[in-house]
């Protein structure tokens, strides 16, 4: 070997040599830890309410039917309108009604008349019969005479009382205060006495009932959770019921849970819950179908997390994924109770103090270290990620 070819062989491998030593001496670059959004559970006191649906129905309901035979003359209101309880509604023709009355007036002042005369006759026998003027059965002709024709008085008082009625009855009125529907009977209709066609239909509807199905599950799921300390039904306007209108629109006044019927019905296996509601303006109608906002009771110690803090394993179960103390991620099955607003109710799986992660999860796995961020409501993205990580879960109960 020439002494060239050794000096430039030599000089290689100090190169390579050299070379090789700065490399390792470089130090090696870590990826970043991925950034996650969290929420720290914090246990509040919530008021737990379920939305039924439900109908409403008049408070007072009154059939308006003839109480006598005869025909009609006049209807004496409008359709649709208001009426109050004694407003005169039709008039049944009176012109029979008040002859029999004048009729049996008459005959009452006969029998008045002729009343006196048999007191007299009475009282005289019975002075004559005490000197033995008069025989026993003189006496007592003029004695059954005179109780006679007081039984006829009686008698045609009665009778004049019962025309005085049926005339009156010929003057058809409202027996409550509310709204009047269509009339089923014009000007010259035959009618009958307690007919089974009512002439129009009376509704009071201020205030105004809704009845509301509660499963009989739900009912024994809720007094269980009284029963258990779990729900407190002893806070302020427990009984106040809120109405949500079939636009979706909330009605603007409460109403009050006034009874909870005790027969199941068989065929749906629920029972009845009345709502009082009030309805100056007449908005809502009988028939009108509602879903009424009822309070089941106060939580003390409840655990909300967003609902998009919430996804579903393979299997559809609930799971969430939290922080742990040394920054690493941890996998937790839930218990979901029910949604509120954009928040699941956490039944069980969680505890207070709890990092959960909202935004960012896509990026991480269960054992991965991460760094924490603040979760913010109105924040768009988590380091490009979008807010929502992904479909809320579908509550389940």
């Amino acid at each position: 070997m020439s002494l060239k070819m050794w000096l430039a062989t030599v000089s290689f491998s100090v190169l390579v040599t050299v070379g090789c030593q700065n490399q390792q001496q470089e130090p090696q670059r870590q990826a970043p830890a991925p950034q996650v959004a969290t929420v720290t559970i914090q246990p509040q006191s919530i008021m737990l309410t379920t939305e039924l649906p439900g109908r409403t129905s008049a408070y007072r309901v009154a059939e308006i039917r003839p109480q006598v035979n005869g025909l009609i003359q006049k209807r004496q209101f409008t359709e649709g309108a208001s009426v109050k309880a004694g407003d005169v509604l039709y008039q049944i023709d009176p012109a029979s009604f008040q002859a029999a009355l004048s009729n049996a007036e008459a005959a009452l002042t006969r029998s008045e008349a002729n009343l006196p005369a048999a007191r007299s006759r009475a009282s005289r026998y019975q002075e004559l019969l005490t000197e033995k003027a008069v025989s026993q059965q003189d006496y007592d002709d003029a004695t059954a005479t005179l109780k006679q024709a007081e039984a006829d008085v009686q008698y045609w008082k009665a009778a004049v009382e019962t025309a005085r009625i049926n005339l009156a009855y010929t003057r058809i009125t409202a027996p409550i205060s509310g709204r009047i529907g269509r009339s089923n009977v014009t000007e010259g209709a035959i009618v009958t006495a307690y007919q089974p066609l009512a002439l129009a239909t009376i509704q009071q509807l201020d205030p105004i009932y809704v009845d509301v199905p509660q499963s009989t599950t739900d009912l024994l799921r809720l007094k269980r959770r009284i029963e258990d300390g779990r729900l407190n039904q002893t806070g302020k306007n427990q009984k106040a019921v809120a109405l949500i209108m079939e636009d979706g629109k909330s009605y603007p006044q409460e109403g009050s849970l006034q009874f909870r019927d005790v027969t199941v019905d068989p065929t749906t296996g629920s029972v009845i819950l009345r709502v009082v509601m009030p309805n100056p303006d007449g908005f809502l109608l009988p028939g009108m179908f509602v879903r009424a906002v009822m309070k089941e009771g106060t939580k003390a110690q409840a655990i909300l997390v967003p609902q998009q803090a919430v996804y579903r394993d393979a299997k559809g179960n609930p799971v969430a994924l939290i922080v742990d103390a040394e920054d690493k991620i941890q996998q937790r099955m839930l218990t979901l109770d029910r949604a509120i607003g954009t928040q699941w109710l956490v039944a069980d799986g969680l505890a207070p103090g709890d990092r959960v992660v909202v935004e960012g999860r896509q990026k991480v796995r269960p054992g991965a270290t991460v760094k924490v961020v603040p979760f913010a409501s109105d924040a768009q993205t988590v380091e490009g990620q979008p807010a929502n990580g992904g479909q809320p879960a579908k509550h389940s109960s």
